[in-house]
C-alpha cells in the first residue's frame, strides 16, 4: 500500500500545467553501511495525473494498492537540499500498481523485440 501525501503542480515542456500526486510507501528498515545501525525510512515518488487541484487535495490520505520500486535509469546529478552536495544517481523510484504484471523495462524490452 502507498499513501497520497501531497500533490505538486508542474509545467510540461510546452508550457501546460498539470498536477502530480506525491506517493509514499510503507515504513522500511535500512541498515547503515557506516554504523551498522538500523533506521526507519520510506520511499517516495510522484505520478502524473489528470486531476485538478481540488481533486488532488481530496485525494491526500487516500491509500492505493501497489508499491514503490527502485528502477535503474541513466545517471543524473541530484543536489542534496540540506547540504548542497551534488551526487550522481542511477536509479529512481516508481509506483507500480498492484496486479501490474510488467515493469516499464519489460514493456520497453517487448516493444523493441516486437
Amino acid at each position: 500500500m502507498v499513501t497520497v501525501i501531497d500533490f505538486k503542480q508542474r509545467q510540461s515542456e510546452d508550457g501546460k500545467t498539470f498536477n502530480t500526486l506525491v506517493l509514499q510507501g510503507g515504513i522500511e528498515f535500512i541498515q547503515s553501511k557506516k554504523s551498522g545501525s538500523y533506521y526507519a525510512t520510506t520511499k517516495t515518488t510522484s505520478i502524473t495525473s489528470t486531476f485538478d487541484e481540488i481533486t488532488c487535495k481530496v485525494l491526500i490520505g487516500q491509500q492505493l494498492d501497489g508499491n514503490i520500486q527502485k528502477i535503474d535509469c541513466p545517471p543524473y546529478d541530484y543536489t542534496i537540499k540540506e547540504t548542497g552536495e551534488v551526487i550522481q544517481l542511477k536509479h529512481r523510484y516508481e509506483f507500480i500498481p498492484e496486479g501490474a504484471n510488467q515493469t516499464k523495462e519489460e514493456i520497453v524490452e517487448n516493444e523493441i523485440v516486437n
